[in-house]
């Protein structure tokens, strides 16, 4: 492997030579307008309290590594006591990446795959298992899940804010099982809004381009900022199509989307919020409708209707220092309406949580949890059926976890498991187990062992999916079909994880983690005998029987390194790699037809990531950056390696005013980064430019 690497390291520049020679010139740009800068307040000197709002000069790398995570244990806690691999992306890196959706935010964190592929729709995957709904990633917005249980995973497309308000995304890489139960297998996203006595006063923003021709966000807030705030929102926007070598551009894609949120703190104990958010999109698609009548396969070209509405209340007492109460509840409804099957869900959920102390230095956590997820998947096509169409899933979930300081301070020692049971498994159980040593204030060494679990989902449990095989055979259509399989269980990953982070001095910050898994029952596509000619439902045809199984399994070993420097107060320069070897293959008496290798070669195995965050002046900043992503061999054809840049100017023109252009995919009129089905070639991501005007007050 050692081998391999370093050859890796040294084919790059020849391949991509022409790129790095525009990202370097990019860069001495950079260098040159940041000797500018400097000389510039060498001139004009002033104390660093009287600098600009940019929270650039204003947060050192040390208070940047003191900010508080809540996905790894539902507390706020610092990320130098944490023993997870944690990575945050504040409201400010989001904004000064030019980022206009959360995808394209999440490409700011190390470890996590991020592919567009086309207008609307992402393939997203945390060390590994990349792919349209992201399966093996647990995805929440202020604590709600928003992953599906109907085929396993999170319609990115649907998930989106106001990126003004929000606070943070946290990313966990690695399970994260025993606090938020299945499906936290390879990864946790958590999206955190700010809380609305941060957002008091107007802001709208406006703005458009080449391919995201026009967007437009509203917001208003008030309150007294101390025990009652509130606020609403409203967005759109409309979004042109990729690029398409058959130039069938189906993919445009718009949106509108409005909510709101209100905090409530009753006392110094209690603290109350309520938020709402409610969307309606036209998503344009091409699907392969597939059915039993000739012809047998159709390709539709057309735009989705999708709506969906949330309500999430939260609660919380504090009784004493690391003693308190959390209530959360939720209301989810989600109508998809494509051509080729429906699903309208209503989804109810409630979690509770408390902690407390006990001697000896233990921090005892607990809590329960229950989720209802009703579905209608009413027939469209009879080539995908959901037998029942209408069925409901349930959750129930209960966790214990134990703390203990073993040396205060200095060596801490986590252990717990989760308890979990659905409609399609019996009892089953997430152990883990975390060590967390902080030798000095800022250096932090942990190491971890998680089981973890993905649940069956509806698409393996109840599915019917019908595909064409091959041309006709003397005379009668050659199809295959995936039947419902009752007998689908869990998969299974047994995490083995190891990580450091320090500040190595002042202005230099380094994170570093690396894994192991082992997986067990992974989803297979088995085919269940030789083909046969079937009469029910007409008319005759050939068929081959498969269905969903659980007959892979394998490892993934990698890890990721991610330095930060801040050069000086105008300039911060950071950087990450991203290295992941999967190695998937059949299990013991698996019928799986060979869905291992592009499982496998879904996800790249090499990543770069590097920024650079430049104040020109007061009023005037430079963002740069830059990533190489390796090929997707798994896919049919082959993605390609590439590299690209991006790039946002902003001008404070006054006080309250702001104007920026960002330009993205720099380095190719276009590129592709993902295959899906049914554009053979892929669908090509744009070099595109757009504008923005933003007021505040």
């Amino acid at each position: 492997m050692g081998k391999r690497f370093c050859r890796f390291l040294i084919a790059v520049p020849k391949l991509m030579a022409w790129q790095r020679a525009l990202s370097v010139s990019l860069l001495a740009f950079s260098l040159a307008l940041s000797a500018l800068s400097l000389t510039a307040k060498a001139e004009t000197a002033q104390p660093e309290a009287e600098s600009s709002d940019n929270p650039l000069k204003q947060l050192s790398l040390e208070e940047l590594g003191s900010v508080k995570v809540t996905t790894a244990s539902k507390e706020p806690e610092e990320v130098w006591n944490t023993s997870a691999a944690v990575y945050v992306i504040t409201h400010d890196d989001i904004e000064r990446s030019g980022a206009s959706s959360i995808p394209e935010a999440l490409r700011l964190a190390p470890g996590v795959e991020v592919a567009r592929i086309d207008s609307s729709k992402w393939s997203i995957g945390i060390r590994g298992f990349g792919s349209r709904l992201s399966r093996s990633v647990l995805v929440l917005i202020d604590g709600r899940t928003v992953y599906t249980t109907l085929i396993a995973g999170t319609y990115w497309e649907v998930q989106d804010y106001l990126l003004e308000d929000i606070d943070r995304i946290e990313v966990i890489r690695g399970p994260g099982g025993i606090i938020w139960g299945p499906n936290a297998v390879n990864g946790v996203i958590n999206i955190i809004t700010k809380n609305s006595k941060d957002t008091h006063g107007e802001y709208v923003s406006a703005g458009g381009g080449s391919v995201d021709q026009g967007f437009f966000n509203t917001r208003y807030g008030g309150g007294d900022g101390k025990t009652f705030d509130y606020r609403m929102y409203a967005k759109g926007f409309d979004r042109g199509p990729e690029y398409h070598p058959d130039n069938v551009n189906f993919d445009r894609w718009r949106d509108a989307q409005i909510g709101f949120r209100v905090d409530w703190a009753a006392n110094n104990r209690d603290s109350f919020s309520l938020h709402g958010d409610m969307y309606d999109q036209g998503n344009g698609e091409s699907v392969d409708v597939t059915s039993y009548t000739a012809p047998n396969s159709v390709i539709v070209n057309s735009t989705a209707p999708l709506f969906g509405a949330n309500l999430t209340m939260q609660w919380k007492r504090v009784l004493s220092e690391g003693n308190d109460l959390q209530l959360s509840a939720y209301y989810d409804r989600t109508n998809r309406q494509e051509s080729d099957f429906s699903d309208i869900r209503n989804t109810f959920d409630v979690d509770f949580l408390e902690r407390f102390r006990l001697p000896a230095r233990q921090q005892i956590s607990w809590g329960l949890g229950a989720r209802s997820s009703k579905g209608d998947d009413r027939v469209v096509t009879s080539g995908l059926v959901f037998i029942p169409y209408n069925r409901t899933d349930l959750l129930f979930t209960a966790f214990l976890q134990d703390e203990i300081a073993l040396v205060p301070n200095k060596l801490s020692f986590s252990f717990g498991t989760k308890a979990l049971k659905t409609n399609y498994t019996g009892l089953q159980w997430e152990p883990s187990g975390r060590l967390l040593w902080t030798p000095t204030q800022h250096q932090t060494l942990w190491a971890a062992f998680t089981h973890a679990l993905r649940t069956p989902s509806d698409g393996e449990r109840d599915f019917y999916l019908l595909g064409v095989a091959g041309p006709p055979v003397e005379g009668f259509p050659f199809l295959a079909r995936f039947n419902a399989n009752p007998n689908f269980h869990s998969e299974e990953l047994n995490g083995y994880e190891i990580g450091y982070r320090r500040l190595i001095s002042k202005n230099v910050y380094l994170d570093l983690a690396s894994f192991y898994n082992h997986y067990g029952d992974l989803f297979s596509e088995d085919i269940l005998g030789a083909p046969y000619i079937e009469t029910n439902p007409g008319p005759p045809h050939i068929l081959i029987p498969a269905h969903f199984g659980n007959g892979l399994v394998g490892t993934t070993t990698g890890g990721e390194i991610a330095p930060d420097w801040k050069v000086t107060n105008r300039w911060r320069l950071r950087a990450s790699y991203s290295y992941l070897l999967m190695q998937l293959e059949k299990g013991t008496g698996s019928l799986d037809i060979g869905s291992a290798s592009p499982t496998e070669g879904s996800s790249p195995k090499h990543q770069v990531m590097a920024q650079s965050a430049l104040d020109i002046s007061k009023a005037f900043n430079l963002d740069l950056d830059y990533r190489f992503v390796s090929d997707l061999p798994g896919l049919t054809p082959v993605v390609p390696s590439y590299s690209t840049g991006d790039a946002r100017f902003a001008w404070q023109a006054r006080e309250h005013l702001q104007f920026s252009v960002v330009g993205r995919n720099l380095f190719q009129p276009h590129h592709v980064e993902f295959i899906s089905d049914p554009e053979p070639q892929g669908i090509g991501i744009k070099r595109s430019v757009y504008g923005q005007i933003a007021w505040r007050h």
